[in-house]
């Protein structure tokens, strides 16, 4: 019998590396500490939690992300199956309703009888044993530290900041309108605009309003991806009217006019409709602050927040020193990283590099050729771009067309040329794909591909 794989880490990324391994037939052990013990940021026993926005971000394949969900759809992706079941209105991104979602993807886990699911904390790492970590930004102190023996102490942090949630029926519809930026969409996105009194008032509130104390292992270091309302503020008193506030495209049509001076969009936040969250309010403020400051925004002021942003210590490896481009220790060769620990940002991107982990350690075991990572692809550039040794500076990165090969022809219209990049890619993806399963005497993934009429208004 094959010995079992350890995945450590049930989130996006170890149950999208332990059903790839399943699909070759290489059974697995799934390590997930909940319900035995939680992280600061996580609540729920599921598998896959999403801790932050409900938002997977946009669809078209002219968005980086949406090209690299597509991708991921060559590959029986999870995540993308349970997507399109448990998806909420947003426009042209694909939000999820955060319960089902995770629910799905833990049946599917449960039910696959080549994982087994181990509910403990994983405190040492043999370098001699098959394994992928995937214990995500919130790895346990133990963990780390044996993780940091491994690596040497190449070990870096961040912060990452979550918005908070209010309920439905608790916003005062007399002052806020639906509607999409720009008329894209369906006018999924709940909208509160601003004068300049309004925002001037709140403004002053936020930059001066009291932040939660960080705990002794932890810094001020922000990062800016994801950074705290609160810190973009103190950027300028404009900052936020050209970032999450931005009022530009967003008619109201009561008035038929575009004329607020700053607007805070809410999205959806589960299926029934009856939560949402803050779009881009990311927080460390103290709770009892974050409901007076953001009380102050036009019907928000009776608002119920049945969860408020919280901001915790987020950990990523140095991976350019550390990993190849199939997610693998260049100095212990059978130990294998995914996720968000990578320095993949977000969660599609970490669900893809769980992809790729678990793809490669297959191949390895089965003696078979992995695809080698293209950078004309979006899971390709991704994997490229955390292992690449000349990245001295690093930092997490999301998926993004800066870090896909362009066209050798000139395309002056930027979508345009984005959505000949994405068809290329596609076209790479479905080949590599397709040589991979059939390899291995492996049936290629059923691919149903999503194409929304509209794009993102995020």
């Amino acid at each position: 019998m094959m010995m079992k794989v350890k995945v450590i880490g049930a989130g996006l990324a170890g149950c999208e590396a332990a059903l790839q391994l399943a699909r070759f037939g290489i059974p697995s052990e799934l390590y997930e500490m909940k319900p035995v013990k939680f992280s600061p940021a996580h609540h729920s026993e599921g598998f896959a939690e999403l801790v932050c926005s409900n938002s997977l971000k946009a669809e078209r394949i002219e968005n980086a992300c949406g090209l690299l969900k597509a991708e991921m759809r060559y590959f029986g992706s999870v995540m993308m199956d349970s997507a399109d079941l448990s998806r909420v209105p947003a426009g042209g991104a694909l939000a999820v309703d955060r319960d089902k979602f995770s629910e799905y993807i833990t049946d599917r886990i449960n039910n696959e009888p080549l994982i087994e699911v181990v509910h403990a904390e994983v405190t040492e790492i043999d370098p001699d044993e098959y394994t992928i970590i995937a214990t995500g930004p919130l790895t346990s102190d133990e963990l780390s530290k044996s993780i940091s023996k491994l690596t040497g102490g190449d070990e870096l942090a961040f912060y990452d900041a979550a918005a908070p949630i209010v309920t439905e029926e608790s916003i005062d519809r007399s002052k806020v309108f639906r509607a999409a930026r720009y008329g894209r969409g369906t006018a999924d996105y709940i909208n509160c605009p601003m004068t300049r009194d309004e925002y001037e008032a709140f403004y002053n509130a936020l930059i001066t309003a009291e932040t939660a104390p960080l705990k002794e292992f932890e810094t001020a270091k922000v990062f800016e991806g994801c950074m705290p309302v609160e810190v973009m503020a103190k950027r300028g008193f404009e900052t936020l009217t050209f970032g999450p506030l931005k009022p530009v495209g967003l008619v109201d049509p009561r008035t038929g006019k575009d004329d607020a001076y700053a607007v805070v969009q809410l999205r959806q936040d589960n299926a029934e409709g009856s939560l949402y969250n803050l779009v881009g309010f990311q927080t460390n403020l103290k709770w009892g602050e974050q409901k007076r400051v953001f009380s102050m925004i036009p019907g928000l002021e009776n608002a119920e927040f049945i969860k408020y942003g919280v901001m915790h210590r987020n950990t990523f490896i140095n991976s350019p020193k550390l990993l190849d481009s199939h997610y693998r220790m260049r100095k212990y060769p059978k130990i294998f990283f995914a996720g968000q620990i990578t320095g993949v940002e977000g969660y599609v991107e970490s669900a893809a590099s769980g992809i790729a982990a678990g793809l490669a350690l297959a191949c390895e075991l089965k003696g078979i050729k992995p695809p080698e990572p293209d950078k004309r692809t979006a899971m390709g550039a991704l994997a490229l771009y955390i292992s690449d040794s000349a990245n001295v500076n690093f930092q997490p990165m999301n998926a993004n067309f800066g870090i896909i090969e362009g066209l050798s022809e000139r395309v002056r219209k930027k979508q345009e040329r984005y959505l000949k990049i994405a068809e290329r890619s596609l076209g790479i993806i479905k080949e590599s794909s397709e040589a991979v399963y059939d390899a291995a005497g492996i049936e290629p993934p059923e691919v149903k591909q999503i194409k929304p009429e509209q794009p993102a208004d995020i």
